[in-house]
């Protein structure tokens, strides 16, 4: 379908992929609603260091996933929905489940119902490649089990069961996106490459991490981002699960190194007792088998294995090393 004439929604626009998201959408010339998160200070998230051009052509409703009646008014007028509205720090989740479950599962139910009512033409709903958990094989197809592995993940399996749910018993237009670690500029500092960085630009010669050896299969936020509008344009993604991520596997260990290398830094990695997962919750590995997202959308990452990984590290970097953005972060406070 062509997004074109069409409306459309972003919920969490305030955030990190969200922001990307909706910054690229009004780029191309879309009519964009961005849903963010309501607060006292009249804050857009990062959409407040949007470019004013960008700003301009922003039609921003603020206000809460978890709140199905403030979701249904955002939707009003809307045809396309992106949902990326969610809790995704896996440390918190420890520390206050009932808030995910809240805002993941629940906040997700008030997405499809609000879209069943008010017959939405698409609705792309945001999951994780955490829902996988530790690979059982790999590269990981969307036919891998599920396994909760954190209360996080186990909200985003609940979330992502309660939009197939509505596909299944009321035809709902809906296709799920599962992204695998998305990285890039406006990133928390509680994933493992903003933490990396901001503690070298700071000046730390000694680089506290969590564990070291589990893999991951890092994507750069500009192939996550034409990811989501290539699976919003398919004509063939309605009710599928698709894989977004690189199909090249790299340790944590090994893209600290990387990170040090790409800043001429030389760093000595000690572990922090703080950052590391219960033994039982830890995914050790995670590998994307995208070729369903080439198939059904025509999607290809253009930031793929090393070298690829590489220059999106060096467009990370920069980013993060501008002083006006350095500013953002606490480098020397581990955030759950």
């Amino acid at each position: 379908m062509t997004l074109s004439n069409k409306k459309i929604i972003v919920t969490g626009a305030d955030g990190f992929i969200g922001s990307h998201l909706t910054e690229e959408l009004v780029r191309q010339g879309y009519n964009v609603r961005a849903f963010v998160f309501y607060n006292s200070f009249n804050s857009w998230g990062w959409l407040d260091h949007s470019e004013p051009e960008i700003k301009k052509n922003l039609d921003v409703f603020p206000g809460d996933i978890r709140d199905p009646h403030g979701v249904k008014q955002a939707m009003k007028g809307c045809d396309v929905v992106f949902h990326l509205a969610a809790l995704i720090a896996i440390p918190y989740s420890y520390h206050s489940p009932d808030t995910y479950v809240d805002t993941n599962v629940k906040g997700t139910l008030n997405v499809v119902q609000a879209a069943r009512e008010l017959e939405a033409s698409k609705v792309i709903h945001t999951s994780t490649s955490e829902v996988y958990g530790t690979a059982k094989f790999v590269p990981i197809t969307e036919e891998h089990p599920l396994q909760g592995q954190s209360p996080y993940s186990a909200s985003k399996i609940g979330a992502d069961q309660i939009a197939l749910s509505f596909y299944n018993s009321f035809n709902t237009p809906i296709t799920i996106i599962r992204p695998f670690n998305t990285y890039g500029p406006r990133q928390s500092a509680r994933a493992v490459i903003p933490t990396v960085i901001t503690q070298i630009a700071s000046g730390n010669k000694k680089i506290k991490l969590g564990s070291l050896h589990p893999t991951r299969d890092f994507t750069y936020i500009k192939d996550t981002v034409e990811g989501f509008i290539a699976v919003a344009e398919s004509e063939t993604s309605v009710g599928e699960v698709i894989n977004l991520g690189s199909n090249f596997e790299i340790s944590i260990g090994e893209t600290a190194t990387i990170i040090a290398e790409v800043m001429g830094a030389r760093t000595e990695i000690e572990t922090d007792p703080v950052r590391l997962r219960p033994d039982k919750s830890e995914v050790e590995r995670l590998l994307a088998d995208n070729s369903k997202a080439k198939k059904l959308a025509g999607w290809v990452p253009i930031y793929a294995g090393k070298e690829g990984l590489k220059r999106g590290l060096i467009e990370t970097v920069e980013w993060f090393t501008n002083p006006e953005n350095l500013k953002n972060y606490k480098a020397d406070l581990y955030n759950t």
